[in-house]
């Protein structure tokens, strides 16, 4: 099942090409995932919902790569933090509510 595929069976729509470009990066090693991280939270970090999306990218490939690469596993799970933390401490009220709800 893709992420796609999966997100729709839980009732959320996607939005961006976020696992697209994670994906690709993998291909490319370490730098190339940094490099795609960076570039997306500078450009996305102030759209709630792209941030959210974002958040849930980089849960997924945690997942992706926990067995199989530990090392991938370990640099999206520090990606992750630092995304979810900037979530819960920069948005407010709808946007906020609507994080929770997306990411729980």
């Amino acid at each position: 099942m893709t992420f796609k595929e999966f997100m729709r069976e839980n009732g959320y729509e996607v939005r961006t090409t976020f696992w697209e470009d994670f994906s690709i990066a993998d291909l490319f090693g370490l730098p190339s995932i940094l490099d795609t991280f960076n570039r997306a939270f500078k450009e996305w970090k102030g759209n709630y919902i792209y941030l959210t999306e974002l958040v849930l990218v980089l849960n997924h490939k945690i997942w992706q790569h926990y067995k199989r690469n530990p090392e991938y596993a370990a640099l999206y799970d520090s990606l992750w933090k630092q995304a979810d933390q900037h979530a819960v401490e920069n948005l407010k009220d709808d946007e906020l509510s609507y994080f929770c709800e997306v990411t729980d």
